[in-house]
């Protein structure tokens, strides 16, 4: 079922609503978001995404003021979607209703580049809100939401401890801004944090899936880091060669013509030909070195990749998905900036926005995502049932 205002752009089912606003006051667009949001009663959890135009810490409070009964949690971005429409400058919103959830749990990371046992105190709270070990918490049963500070370089580690407390799977994106030097927010329940992450610890009353799509395929190029600094994402050589010089030399190309081709040709580390976790240049530094928006390991084996059709084939996954798991009631993205900035470039941003309009879904532009790991490139999904 879909209820649609003038804007032709909330959509709505038993349990999920979908809402913006891009009013350029911020209390105003919130009021509109609460207005529009309104048919589902007493929601148990708000998930919104808040282009940085807003001031980060007032849109924050107004949410959680707005929508009381339920946890607010959300992050700043660049680019916003809502089911049918892609949008800048804008407040996306999805409200949850209580009955989607039997139990929903939020809780804030801060400090994260030096506090190395935030994750692990997240999740003892999380423990003693279940009454039970995350450890012994079934995947089938029960999901995660993951934000991250998007500036912070510590998504690797928060994804890496998640993975060593819990089975259970957990899926997000990094916080943005379409600034690449701005600040970068976490939001929950009134708070605004930097340098944080939030956690979100879910049991669904009705089932739910992921989804990681890229439209990238393999090639038969290798690239083996031999000399980086992990910590801060650089890459000083490839194949005992200046990073630059090793990465033209694979496209053929010179080293001044290399960033042209960060999207159309970034690197991922392959286990198989379904499942690689892709890492994007960002720049090159003096001396040829380079740097990523992910951590490259020295002797790790990358591989050059290949841009396809962002559109065609995120159409193709979805449609497999939805059949395999029959359709969603809701889906929450958190899409990679470039593939955002991507689909501006060849006007494919509304095609793309309406492979989603049957369905009330959320998304935003993230700086990396999560699933099992960080990544670039790529579209993590949550599908609500």
């Amino acid at each position: 079922m879909s209820c649609q205002t003038s804007k032709d752009l909330i959509f709505q089912t038993m349990s999920y609503q979908t809402a913006y606003s891009d009013r350029a006051d911020v209390r105003s667009a919130v009021g509109e978001i609460k207005t529009n949001l309104s048919n589902i009663v007493d929601p148990s959890l708000i998930v919104y995404f808040v282009s940085p135009v807003y001031p980060a810490a007032e849109a924050s409070r107004l949410m959680a003021e707005a929508f009381p009964s339920a946890q607010t949690v959300g992050c700043t971005t660049a680019g916003e979607m809502v089911a049918g429409k892609m949008l800048t400058k804008s407040i996306v919103a999805m409200a949850c209703g209580k009955n989607s959830f039997r139990s929903i749990k939020a809780e804030a990371l801060e400090n994260i580049r030096e506090d190395k046992q935030t994750v692990v105190k997240a999740f003892k709270n999380i423990e003693d809100y279940f009454h039970m070990p995350v450890s012994s918490m079934s995947p089938s049963r029960y999901l995660g939401m993951v934000l991250i500070d998007g500036q912070s370089k510590c998504e690797e580690y928060i994804n890496d401890q998640i993975g060593n407390q819990t089975n259970v799977t957990f899926v997000g994106g990094s916080a943005a801004t379409d600034n690449p030097n701005g600040e970068t927010y976490i939001f929950v329940n009134g708070k605004t944090y930097t340098d944080a992450a939030v956690l979100v610890l879910l049991e669904p009353s009705n089932g739910f899936a992921f989804l990681k799509t890229q439209s990238l395929s393999l090639t038969d190029k290798k690239l083996t880091p031999t000399r980086v600094d992990e910590s801060n994402r650089i890459v000083y050589e490839f194949n005992n060669k200046p990073a630059a010089q090793a990465y033209a030399q694979a496209l053929n190309i010179s080293a001044d013509e290399l960033p042209k081709h960060y999207t159309t040709n970034p690197l991922a580390l392959v286990f198989d030909s379904k499942n690689y976790f892709v890492r994007d240049p960002h720049s090159i530094l003096e001396n040829g070195a380079m740097d990523f928006f992910c951590s490259v390991k020295e002797g790790m084996e990358l591989t050059v990749l290949q841009a396809q059709d962002i559109v065609a084939n995120t159409r193709k996954d979805l449609e497999q998905a939805w059949l395999n798991n029959r359709d969603p009631k809701a889906v929450i993205e958190f899409n990679c900036m470039s593939r955002m900035i991507e689909l501006g470039e060849k006007n494919q941003k509304q095609e793309y926005a309406a492979l989603f309009k049957s369905v009330p879904t959320i998304a935003f532009g993230t700086f990396g995502e999560s699933y099992i790991g960080h990544m670039n490139q790529t579209s993590t999904m949550l599908f609500l049932k």
